[in-house]
């Protein structure tokens, strides 16, 4: 990070999970709400920077929330983590306040013209260890000005390579709700992709293309990567569809899916309009609990990557 970034950080609260003793939901929303602002424990960091790039060509699965929202959890339990906004929506930038108007230092420059991925990270306020990568709406025309570029595949894991990674712990990739140059640019650059699948009949129809692009990159361009998470979200147990979708996903990927299941939440959907993740709107909410719960099941799969 930059001396000016380190500068402008600011002291982070710490929330955990709730205690066992609280054993009903107004409980454990009210434990979660004081811990937010109390403290907790630190949780285990890999030994080396963990690239995961967050991608469904299927738009509204909760791509950009799981990355948000993740990358939250995970600063507030003492890990170092990069959110890289490659959707040109900025929809990532908007959740976690970072400025990302036309012009502001992007992403789209490092793709385009170069710049280091070192001089368009700003610091995410409130977060001690939160770095964010913007996303403009320059990057809207990144993936024709990237056609007739040398190696334009590579541009992103080009830019990562010569990027100092060594003081993060993780570094999550937001991807466009498409299988374009933008995408698959994320695929080439990490080893990691995690999926987050809609609990709907609807999610599971593109996924079959996603896999077969995901092969492909593997083949061709980064024989490193390999699908390593699968997170079920917008889970709604009043449904019988829901429950079918979820057990259809885990016979089918058995212990890649997380255990902790994303539950549809309105206060996960209205965090983003007031500039933050559901982690600090309402850490009680239902969905920052389960994302808190995802985030420590993330780290506890450190040791079960493939070499």
């Amino acid at each position: 990070m930059t001396e000016q970034a380190r500068e402008r950080e600011v002291p982070v609260v710490h929330p955990v999970q709730p205690a066992a003793s609280a054993d009903t939901p107004i409980a454990r929303a009210a434990q979660a709400a004081v811990v937010a602002r109390s403290g907790g424990d630190a949780w285990p960091r890999p030994t080396s920077c963990r690239v995961i790039t967050i991608a469904n060509q299927k738009g509204g699965v909760g791509k950009t929330t799981s990355a948000v929202n993740l990358a939250a959890a995970l600063a507030m339990h003492g890990c170092r983590v990069l959110v890289l906004d490659l959707d040109p929506q900025g929809n990532a930038s908007t959740a976690l306040d970072v400025d990302h108007r036309s012009g502001v230092p992007s992403v789209y420059d490092v793709l385009v013209d170069d710049q280091p991925l070192a001089s368009v990270i700003r610091p995410v306020a409130g977060f001690a260890h939160l770095y964010c990568a913007p996303a403009s709406i320059d990057l809207a025309g990144a993936e024709i000005e990237l056609v007739p570029l040398v190696a334009r595949e590579s541009r992103l894991a080009r830019a990562l390579a010569s990027y100092d990674a060594s003081s993060l712990d993780y570094i999550f990739i937001d991807c466009p709700p498409s299988l374009g140059l933008l995408t698959v640019n994320s695929l080439v650059a990490a080893p990691e992709v995690l999926i987050p699948i809609q609990c709907e009949y609807y999610a599971l129809e593109g996924l079959e293309q996603l896999l077969r692009t995901i092969e492909l990159v593997r083949s061709h361009l980064n024989p490193r990567l390999s699908v390593t998470t699968i997170l079920l979200t917008m889970y709604d147990g009043r449904t019988r569809l829901a429950s079918q979708v979820a057990d259809e996903v885990r016979d089918h990927f058995g212990s890649v899916v997380l255990r902790s299941v994303i539950p549809r939440s309105v206060r996960v959907s209205e965090a983003p309009s007031y500039g933050q993740s559901v982690m600090t709107y309402d850490p009680g909410s239902s969905g920052a609990v389960a994302y808190l719960e995802a985030a420590k099941e993330l780290t506890g799969r450190t040791a079960e990557l493939p070499a």
